[in-house]
């Protein structure tokens, strides 16, 4: 090892760790030799160097994210570390055939409960839990979806335990965000270590727009013509519009607000200088809630009025469809490898990390005698919030959710707090070892389309186990080697 390396103070701590075989961290596994060669070579100057490279091509690029809540400005560039993960192929078939399995049966469960519900009369998941989510929409009883597809694009979450194990963490089937990091994040690496990558051989990303332009296409309800697709945004206020932006312009579609677009006799039109133009498919990225406000809430200005009667007429297609909610449920999760078994007679590839449903007497009890040993998660929050991390609570904080547990059992889980694997990662004190996640994303179109690898969220803050962004997350480049 190089007597001036970043890595000289380097410890794996007893956690899993990606890049290390050994406790000292001196001994990469083999695929990542190439990458801790090149580190190791890197002086400190350099190092800072391509740091201040990434920083200014977000910037430049706009790459940005919102923190809502907080003063002084919510833009933030979103943190990149330039240490690249790396997943070799044999792995990564394995987590490719869990997504594919996993997607497809949330797809037949989401159909199931809003048709003949069988998988309720079966006893496999009681009915109570589907039509309490605060997703569940009767509006989709019997309404048969383009292509009977909900979920088309998903975003499952998965982190690895300290053995090295995939576990799905949970599924984003509403409207996941991120995709564009993921491409970001490629480009900028491509610069930061042009030789290195290139003398890698690793899958390319860069294919994500045209499938997902393909996705929607195979949703138009009319085939006679090239389908047109917008992308359906809150607006610049919202947390993720730099992607709202940034996908649209890569697949070459109008990225419209509600305001653009109108209903009539049960169609939708977008508005332009050259007049009224039939729309076909909407790429939707705001909440159920604010589609419509003939049918949900009243006071939303975000949507269209009109849209669900034109929807539910098969006149205009959704991507995900309304509906698609309930599989993000966090109690729903924890019956996705039933789903697998139900509908599949499979075993899940992936599975679960293990899960308590306080809606259950023995597992609320349970969670309440062992608040300070799990993580307590709110059924239907996200982005790190609702949450409660036992070993890093305080007392108050404890006695606070055991109160909302005893009020709404219905709408709260808890899990075992795992040791997330860890990665390299640049600090202020130098490289350590920092917790990460992996969210690939799944395309349900004509056939089921995975981007290689996905985007890799890493907790900053040292000790966190939170990796969202808006509690101070960032993100790494990942690699998937097709010669390992």
């Amino acid at each position: 090892m190089n007597p001036h390396s970043q890595f000289k103070n380097y410890s794996v701590d007893h956690f899993f760790d990606e890049m290390f075989i050994d406790e000292e961290g001196k001994s990469p596994r083999p695929h990542y030799e190439r990458i801790f060669k090149r580190l190791d070579s890197l002086t400190e100057s350099e190092i800072s160097d391509r740091r201040q490279q990434a920083d200014t091509s977000f910037l430049e690029h706009g790459i940005t994210f919102t923190v809502y809540g907080e003063e002084g400005g919510t833009e933030r560039i979103f943190p990149f570390d330039p240490i690249p993960r790396v997943i070799p192929e044999s792995e990564w078939s394995v987590v490719e055939r869990g997504l594919r399995q996993r997607i497809i049966a949330l797809n037949l469960f989401l159909n199931d409960i809003y048709h003949d519900g069988k998988i309720i009369k079966d006893g496999i998941i009681p009915e109570e839990i589907i039509r309490s989510s605060k997703n569940f929409r009767p509006e989709m009883d019997g309404f048969e979806p383009p292509q009977e597809v909900y979920a088309h694009i998903c975003g499952t979450d998965l982190i690895r335990d300290d053995q090295g194990n995939y576990l799905v963490l949970e599924d984003n089937a509403r409207c996941p965000s991120g995709a564009s990091y993921l491409l970001e994040n490629r480009e900028i690496i491509k610069r930061a270590f042009p030789q290195t990558f290139g003398g890698m051989s690793v899958r390319p990303v860069e294919a994500y727009p045209d499938l997902l332009l393909r996705t929607l296409e195979h949703l138009s309800p009319r085939k006679s013509q090239k389908p047109v697709c917008v992308l359906l945004t809150p607006g610049v206020y919202n947390s993720a519009y730099f992607e709202h932006t940034f996908l649209a312009r890569q697949m070459g579609i109008e990225i419209v607000e509600g305001k653009d677009l109108v209903s009539i006799d049960s169609f939708v039109y977008m508005r332009t200088t050259r007049g009224l133009v039939q729309v076909d498919v909407i790429y939707r990225r705001l909440d159920d809630d604010f589609l419509d406000p003939l049918v949900f809430r009243k006071d939303s200005m975000l949507g269209v009025p009109g849209l669900m009667d034109a929807y539910l007429r098969g006149n205009v297609a959704l991507a995900n469809a309304v509906g698609t909610g309930v599989a993000d449920d966090k109690v729903t999760y924890a019956y996705v490898p039933d789903m697998i078994k139900y509908y599949l007679d499979e075993d899940a590839i992936l599975p679960n990390v293990p899960t308590y449903l306080c809606w259950r007497d023995t597992d609320r009890s349970h969670v309440l005698e062992n608040l300070q040993n799990l993580v307590v998660k709110a059924a239907n929050e996200s982005g790190g919030y609702g949450m409660l991390i036992g070993n890093q609570s305080t007392a108050k904080e404890r006695e606070e959710f055991a109160q909302l547990i005893k009020s709404n059992p219905r709408e709260y889980i808890a899990q075992p707090i795992i040791s997330l694997s860890r990665h390299p990662t640049f600090c202020e004190e130098g490289i350590e070892g920092r917790h990460i996640d992996l969210r690939p994303f799944i395309l349900y179109g004509e056939d089921v389309e995975i981007v290689p690898g996905g985007l890799t969220r890493v907790a900053l803050k040292k000790g966190s186990l939170v990796v969202n962004s808006s509690q101070g997350g960032g993100s790494k480049d990942t690699w998937v080697l097709k010669d390992f």
